[in-house]
């Protein structure tokens, strides 16, 4: 049997489908599993994805960012080739989603990026039966077991409770990361404004505009010491940025799941490391493996070597793909953004 992928310099690509799964390039035909910019580039001729991964990719590159674009609903098949495409939910971020390839001899999943923990802004990821399954393996280490979010936002209002006279600055990347960790901090019972960096607002603002309650939100806009005692959201890259100097001596909190790593925490310049992650861990990363039941297990952008070898040892065949273009895990282009 040949193989139902192979890997061009654009990336993933499926011969029956004539398209590639989040091409790295401009390509003709592509399908796209979730927003974030390692995965979802502008300058394709075709796009197939989710409603919501193309809603995002509008407002992030402008509403001409492809030829063509077209929404699948969860669950709904299209016959795009030889080969039937469907897509199912991932967990990462809002309209995130694996992609199924299906032929009469054989069930291929991408799972694209994803997680198994609860997550109130987005579709919890659904494990799809396959004969061959592409996972992610961004946290694919034994050392990486990511706590409940609400322990971490729990850390989060006691450094406010402690310090009420200080600003708590949470640095959480655009798309997803930030939606989540507001939805979380309501969850947890703080019923107070968050304020937002203006980096986030459009993304956060089309969060709501789907029905996600992220309670009252307002924008730092030139605010500073007055925001004392205050929760802000803004880009990670913000903490260490004068703009943060505004707001006098404030805590530096990043959610991360890199935050388990005490160097990548130093890095960043989190005073208040919280470990909230939008990808499966290693238990997470097992688990799911042997829920789909693949026999052949092909690992792509993290740890790899470790995952193949475990799969080996739980008799699956697997591969790394050693493909490149992909970050580590988590969507770095706003980590420069300004305030508008």
């Amino acid at each position: 049997m040949s193989d139902p992928l192979t890997i061009t310099p654009e990336g993933l690509y499926s011969p029956a489908a004539r398209a590639h799964i989040d091409p790295v390039r401009p390509v003709e035909r592509a399908v796209v599993t979730h927003g974030h910019a390692d995965h979802a580039r502008a300058g394709h001729g075709a796009v197939l994805a989710t409603r919501q991964t193309l809603d995002i990719m509008a407002i992030r590159y402008g509403e001409n960012f492809c030829g063509t674009a077209q929404a699948v609903d969860f669950g709904e098949t299209l016959r795009v080739g030889d080969v039937d495409v469907s897509l199912h939910p991932a967990g990462h971020v809002l309209g995130s989603a694996q992609v199924l390839l299906q032929t009469g001899v054989q069930r291929v999943v991408i799972s694209g990026d994803y997680k198994r923990q609860s997550d109130p802004t987005c579709a919890p990821f659904e494990p799809v039966p396959c004969d061959t399954f592409v996972t992610e393996a961004t946290f694919g280490l034994p050392v990486f077991r990511h706590p409940p979010a609400r322990l971490e936002i729990a850390k989060l209002l006691s450094s406010l409770d402690l310090f009420p006279e200080q600003t708590h600055l949470v640095g959480a990347y655009a798309l997803g990361k930030a939606q989540r960790v507001i939805a979380e901090i309501r969850a947890a019972g703080y019923g107070k404004a968050i304020y937002l960096h203006g980096a986030l607002e459009r993304l956060t603002d089309y969060y709501q505009a789907q029905g996600i309650d992220l309670g009252l939100l307002e924008p730092v806009g030139k605010r500073g010491k007055e925001l004392q005692g205050e929760i802000i959201i803004c880009p990670p890259g913000q903490l260490s940025d004068r703009w943060a100097r505004r707001f006098g001596d404030p805590v530096a909190a990043m959610a991360s799941g890199w935050m388990r790593v005490r160097a990548r925490a130093r890095q960043r310049g989190a005073e208040l490391p919280l470990i909230i992650s939008d990808h499966a861990d290693w238990d997470d990363l097992c688990r799911t493996i042997l829920q789909t039941g693949a026999e052949q297990i092909w690992v792509t952008h993290g740890a790899e070597e470790a995952l193949v070898h475990w799969c080996e040892l739980n008799g699956r065949k697997a591969r790394p793909l050693n493909m490149i273009g992909y970050d580590d895990g988590e969507d770095t282009d706003d980590v420069h953004a300004t305030e508008s």
